[in-house]
């Protein structure tokens, strides 16, 4: 589904969709990284975190799906200095953090 997204939004030739299990396939990713988008087990988004930020470009965004859900990716992001936070409570949730 994201690759029809990106294709239909005209940007798959700039987007990487990488499938299978989010703890291999995060320790395999080399930056830098403009934009992380994290939807995967609620106990691990901060673990996901502390692998995909050194990654992250400075600028570069990392989003984070079911907020609601992970109030300790909540703490991380917004204790952080290095980041500003934003986050979109309708549904589920979005966190939309930009590394300084």
């Amino acid at each position: 589904m994201a690759r029809q997204h990106s294709k239909e939004a005209g940007v798959e030739k700039m987007v990487t969709v990488i499938e299978g299990d989010a703890h291999e396939e995060v320790a395999k990713l080399k930056g830098p990284i403009d934009v992380a988008f994290i939807d995967a087990d609620k106990g691990s988004y901060v673990d996901y975190l502390n692998k995909v930020l050194p990654l992250v470009r400075p600028g570069g965004l990392i989003l984070a799906h079911n907020t609601d859900m992970v109030p300790d990716y909540v703490r991380a992001v917004t204790s952080n200095p290095d980041l500003d936070s934003i986050f979109y409570t309708e549904g589920a949730g979005l966190g939309v953090t930009l590394k300084k």
